[in-house]
């Protein structure tokens, strides 16, 4: 080898070093930092992460995010299970957490019909309770809750997922009882019990234009009768490829004459494919194991790791545009190894949604389509 072919070697080699190391210099920017002056960035997070079991997800989380949201321990469920019966323990040690440090600390949700007990809404003999008894459960229920973090939690979701895709109301327990005012009522008691709280309304497909025109008309009603909403929650489980971004676009422009902002409340990207159905986030839906359904297992193509840094890419170039009404991006999940998405809708898949691999390292493609660095 000559002079001048080791010097073009040699070279190569400093390029190379330098612009690793470049990119190690930015990738210790963390996201929170980075997104500081758009929104608060935001993970969704498991018990083991604030009970000090996981030392590598806590340091990450501290690391990296602004926000954070419970998976389930805020839900009542998990809460309240039975009658007069709170478990507040690990609701608690969350709330801990994020108030130790300094984190926008999200509570969800408050009303749901998924994980609701059977116990709310029947009586001793095992009947259906009527309107009255059931609002006062509710309210007994928010009131314990919300007040017991008055000051500590940031925001609530106070009604979780209260619409059809086609724009109906869901036909829940809450709503068949109580009637459609439910959520009125929810946000009324809500309100009472921390009126320091911001307050959302939280549900998927709101690129949906039949479920999207129920929402602002239930927000046009929560605001004519001065009930504080302060924002929605898409909760942004998107595809590669579904929904497009223009119909993710609308989402904000319709929302924003109403004033209020839009939160995206649990992101994820699934990168599998689906057995022909439309991308949902219905907790109910499920689909049998093929394995040409999980082509995944060995790992994630560097192709299809392309495709998602330039599919977050498009997104968060959303979410900067808009920042002056996106108040919060929260993702799902904070590692693909702990992502709903490995057994939803199909059990034991091998998926990819998010921007941590299962080694908590940072996958750099995708950090640097969404930074810009």
């Amino acid at each position: 080898m000559n002079h001048y072919s080791i010097s073009r070697f040699h070279l190569f080699l400093l390029l190379f070093l330098v612009t690793d190391l470049a990119f190690a210099q930015k990738k210790q920017v963390p996201l929170k930092a980075y997104f500081k002056k758009d929104f608060l960035t935001g993970v969704a997070i498991r018990r083991n992460y604030t009970d000090g079991s996981n030392v590598k997800a806590q340091k990450l989380i501290v690391e990296q995010f602004n926000s954070i949201s419970p998976e389930n321990d805020l839900k009542w469920g998990a809460l309240h299970p039975r009658p007069g019966i709170y478990r507040f323990d690990y609701a608690d040690q969350y709330v801990d957490f994020g108030v130790k440090n300094h984190m926008a600390t999200i509570g969800h949700t408050l009303i749901w019909h998924s994980q609701s007990p059977e116990w709310i809404f029947k009586d001793d003999q095992g009947l259906q309770i009527g309107r009255e008894a059931l609002l006062k459960r509710m309210q007994d229920h928010i009131e314990t809750v919300v007040g017991r973090y008055k000051g500590k939690i940031k925001g609530w979701d106070v009604v979780n997922e209260a619409f059809n895709d086609n724009g109906t109301f869901r036909e829940t327990k809450w709503k068949t009882i109580i009637g459609e005012d439910y959520i009125e009522k929810a946000f009324e008691f809500a309100q009472q019990a921390d009126p320091g709280c911001e307050l959302y309304y939280n549900d998927y497909n709101l690129y949906n234009p039949a479920k999207r025109a129920s929402v602002l008309k239930l927000i046009k009603r929560l605001q004519a009768r001065n009930i504080k909403i302060k924002g929605v929650g898409e909760q942004g489980h998107y595809s590669l490829v579904f929904p497009n971004i223009t119909s993710i676009e609308k989402i904000l422009t319709d929302f924003e004459p109403l004033g209020v902002d839009v939160n995206f409340t649990e992101l994820d990207i699934d990168v599998l494919p689906r057995a022909g159905r439309e991308i949902t986030a219905e907790v109910s839906a499920s689909e049998g194991y093929e394995s040409k359904y999980d082509p995944f297992k060995k790992g994630l193509p560097d192709s299809v790791t392309l495709q998602l840094a330039k599919r977050y890419q498009s997104i968060f170039s959303l979410f900067v545009k808009y920042r002056k009404m996106v108040g919060r991006v929260t993702f799902w999940g904070l590692t693909d190894g702990a992502s709903w998405l490995n057994n939803f809708p199909v059990r034991g898949r091998s998926n990819y949604p998010l921007l941590f691999d299962r080694n908590y390292q940072m996958k750099e493609a995708v950090y640097q389509a969404i930074t810009g660095k």
